[in-house]
């Protein structure tokens, strides 16, 4: 009798680790397609942007550490598994008008600029070196309903 509680007390507590260690796993992972919209801004003036995350990092095989970052002594300590904040965790300089002409350590800290330089910068190269490539460069591209500029 004693035996069976064991095996029995034993298969629960199995089966309890297993299943806490696929929950941890599964909330480590990352949404197919994730939508970039910050609590900064609580009105927009443009949509927000639709950022198809499993296509970046497994059709365009980009490593994560290209987005995700923690710099210590000015290089990228983060790796993949690491936890990912919110941009706005550190890039939280809200100015919209006139961003460009902020002191060059407060743009490193604009969400907008950030995001802008992040993307299209990677989006401008990838048309550089992929003559078909359709990555989005224009604001209309990114931001639905947005005017052509």
């Amino acid at each position: 009798m004693r035996k069976g509680k064991l095996t029995t007390c034993l298969s629960v507590a199995a089966a309890f680790v297993f299943a806490v260690t696929i929950l941890a796993f599964a909330a480590t992972q990352a949404p197919d397609d994730i939508t970039i919209k910050s609590a900064l801004w609580p009105t927009l003036t443009k949509a927000p942007v639709a950022l198809t995350h499993k296509k970046h990092a497994e059709d365009y095989k980009i490593a994560c550490d290209k987005c995700h970052h923690v710099f210590k002594d000015g290089k990228n300590v983060w790796k993949k598994g690491d936890e990912v904040q919110k941009c706005e965790a550190c890039h939280n300089e809200k100015t919209i008008q006139g961003e460009k002409k902020l002191p060059p350590d407060q743009q490193k800290l604009n969400l907008k600029l950030v995001f802008h330089k992040q993307c299209i910068d990677c989006h401008k190269d990838t048309k550089k070196s992929k003559a078909d490539s359709k990555a989005p460069v224009t604001c209309a591209q990114c931001h639905p309903g947005a005017k052509a500029e």
